[in-house]
């Protein structure tokens, strides 16, 4: 007659006496935490097919790269290409160059002074020589001359 007894008062509450457990009184609702919202951004699924945005005319060793590692600050920071040869002055020495970077800051360089990707060979009159190293393994030289001229120079031809 017991075992019928609490079958019928678990039919009756619907739940067993034992797993109703009373709700603190001391106990404050704190709000929940907002939920994340996801912005919507530009994901690409290749599934065989290129991407659109990369160009066709880089190599994949360009495109593949890893991190960008943070670059020194200065003119070690600046490559061959992101520079331009401004004035070129003449002291007791030899001659001096003035770099405009493409941070828009001049930098006056001599015969030696690195840069990031190469060395100022020489610095004439009217130019400036700087020796390139190459990272590309298919080149075949590992070096390359890049000669920077006055622009006005350059306008007078």
């Amino acid at each position: 007659m017991r075992v019928t007894l609490a079958v019928a008062v678990v039919i009756a509450l619907g739940t067993p006496v034992a797993a109703q457990s009373p709700a603190p009184a001391n106990v404050t609702a704190t709000p929940a935490a907002p939920a994340k919202v996801e912005e919507p951004g530009y994901t690409y699924h290749p599934e065989g097919r290129r991407d659109p945005f990369v160009s066709l005319l880089r190599r994949a060793a360009d495109v593949q790269r890893g991190p960008v590692s943070a670059r020194p600050g200065g003119l070690s920071g600046l490559a061959t290409a992101e520079v331009t040869l401004k004035g070129v002055l003449q002291g007791r020495e030899g001659y001096l160059g003035i770099l405009l970077g493409a941070d828009s800051k001049s930098y006056i360089v001599r015969a030696g002074d690195r840069l990031l990707d190469g060395t100022v060979r020489t610095i004439a009159a009217d130019s400036l020589v700087i020796v390139q190293q190459q990272n590309d393994p298919l080149a075949a030289r590992k070096q390359q001359d890049v000669r920077k001229t006055l622009r006005h120079l350059e306008e007078a031809k």
